[in-house]
């Protein structure tokens, strides 16, 4: 699958996966992927932690209320260390979204499906806080984003998007009633 493949492809799954385990090459692509991402003056501030161990992934698993991805056979926790890359201008965000997106563009690649989980676990019940403990997360990282990985056991259903013409435009925002011409 090349490149444009896998985004016009990709899906938010939030259904069960089949028990099929990931391979360990697999989540190596899929981590290599989100470490590649561009960050903020190279200050690097994304770290990943792979979780394959069914105990440990049952553990983290728990920790979520309401549940998500009970059924997933692999994970990956997104961490996140927020300094500040230029002045007083702290990228971390922008670092983090850069790898999330490159590592479901390589789980979809590989034949996987997931889900970006980060509301969920970073709402005011701090869930993320309770799975980095699990996890021996130290203090100066914090838990942003899990992203289940697993073979779908039903078909991800595309989402209905907006036509192209109503968020995408060449040169400017059109005007009510625009000539397609410019005015300056």
């Amino acid at each position: 699958m090349n490149t444009l493949e896998a985004i016009l492809c990709r899906r938010s799954y939030r259904g069960a996966y089949l028990p099929d385990p990931v391979p360990r090459e697999h989540l190596q692509a899929i981590l290599e992927a989100g470490l590649a991402a561009p960050s903020g003056c190279n200050k690097q501030t994304t770290c990943l932690i792979a979780v394959d161990d069914p105990g440990v992934l049952r553990h983290l698993l728990d920790a979520i209320d309401p549940p998500v991805a009970a059924t997933a056979p692999a994970a990956i926790c997104v961490l996140s260390r927020p300094v500040n890359a230029y002045r007083d201008r702290c990228f971390a965000v922008q670092d983090y979204a850069a790898a999330i997106e490159n590592m479901l563009l390589a789980i979809t690649a590989l034949g996987y499906h997931s889900c970006w989980y980060e509301g969920h676990i970073t709402d005011e019940d701090r869930i993320c806080d309770r799975m980095a403990r699990i996890l021996n997360v130290p203090d100066a990282l914090k838990l942003v984003c899990l992203l289940p990985v697993g073979r779908a056991a039903e078909t991800p259903v595309a989402p209905k998007k907006q036509p192209f013409e109503a968020r995408a435009w060449y040169n400017r925002f059109p005007d009510a009633g625009d000539s397609g011409h410019i005015v300056y």
